[in-house]
């Protein structure tokens, strides 16, 4: 066991013993969504006890507030590794005190709204291929 009784996370089912059935619906959701568009390049893997998913470099990452040391006190974190460079007119990501990620907050799969997210995703494998070319 690590920090507050929470273990080492080896694979999503077991991320999924230790959630909450809101959380791990909300990521399970988020999750799927973020598979069916990320590019077949792009992966994910358990990072910091979560879901993160990355090409090149870091895209995105889901957090929920049952694991610890995410920031959050309810719902679930979906941060955008680069949130600084992403345009995002709506201001639909919150900006918060990390300069770098900026994130979005879900409290129930309800909350999802594909549209927006879809923008802002899209635009994150776009800065992501930029570091490929460099």
């Amino acid at each position: 066991m690590r920090e507050n009784g929470f273990p080492k996370i080896q694979n999503l089912a077991h991320l999924y013993e230790y959630l909450p059935e809101n959380q791990r619906i909300i990521v399970e959701v988020l999750r799927q969504f973020i598979l069916e568009n990320l590019p077949d390049d792009c992966r994910e893997k358990i990072s910091y006890n979560v879901p993160f998913f990355y090409g090149t470099k870091g895209i995105c990452i889901l957090w929920p507030s049952a694991v610890p040391r995410g920031g959050i006190q309810e719902g679930v974190l979906l941060g955008f590794w680069y949130g600084n460079r992403l345009s995002d007119p709506e201001n639909y990501l919150t900006k918060g005190s990390n300069k770098q990620i900026f994130y979005k907050i879900f409290h129930s799969a309800e909350d999802i709204e594909t549209e927006p997210l879809l923008k802002i995703l899209t635009e994150a494998i776009r800065i992501d291929r930029m570091w490929k070319a460099n």
